[in-house]
């Protein structure tokens, strides 16, 4: 089974992504450190309900990784915006033996005493346009959002758009149950929205 584990905003610069979502949502996010392999760096948001949001962009002061990088940041443009969906599961490689080889080979990782493994296909760019999940197990008996500060914000709704949206619903269902998901047929893209301290807030299209 998978399970949604977090929501990854991205910005041609992290200052950007991690002002845009500080905007839309009215808190401060936590700094978060340098992703090793990917050469990204993020800022962090802890929500409700054990999920967390990452702003994340390139680390212009790390040298060019010898692989694209995860989310497709290496062809980033464009504004800072909602981009990507994770989930995770206990079985990395059952579940990519289920849903298929372009969702990426599993890639061992690091930040701080953190341990993961991510699914990344080698164009860095994940089926759909970029709107199927990205896949992690975390190898550290603490979950991340565990560490962050609450902000009482918790995710609604999070929409799935794309001209073959449908195919994506039929293909995840059998895999993720969240009533907080839905998949409508348009513009690929992703729309979350959150309840917050000051009401309902926004991010993406």
């Amino acid at each position: 089974m998978l399970v949604l584990d977090h929501l990854a905003v991205a910005g041609d610069t992290l200052t950007a992504a991690r002002d845009h979502v500080e905007a839309a949502l009215g808190v401060s996010m936590q700094p978060g450190g340098e992703h090793a392999v990917f050469h990204t760096h993020n800022a962090l948001l802890g929500l409700e309900d054990g999920l967390y949001l990452e702003a994340i962009a390139i680390n212009p002061t790390a040298p060019a990784p010898d692989r694209a990088r995860w989310f497709d940041l290496d062809r980033f443009e464009g504004g800072p915006r909602l981009t990507n969906w994770i989930c995770r599961t206990a079985d990395l490689e059952t579940a990519l033996a289920a849903l298929g080889p372009e969702m990426g080979a599993p890639v061992a990782l690091r930040r701080g005493d953190l341990r993961w493994r991510m699914a990344v296909p080698q164009s860095g760019v994940l089926p759909y346009d970029n709107c199927a999940p990205a896949l992690i197990t975390w190898d550290t008996q603490q979950h991340p959002a565990l560490m962050l500060a609450h902000s009482g914000i918790r995710l609604r709704r999070l929409t799935i758009r794309h001209p073959q949206a449908a195919r994506i619903c039929d293909r995840l269902a059998p895999h993720l149950a969240d009533d907080r998901l839905s998949y409508e047929q348009g513009a690929a893209g992703l729309h979350a929205v959150f309840d917050t301290p000051q009401g309902p807030r926004e991010l993406g299209k």
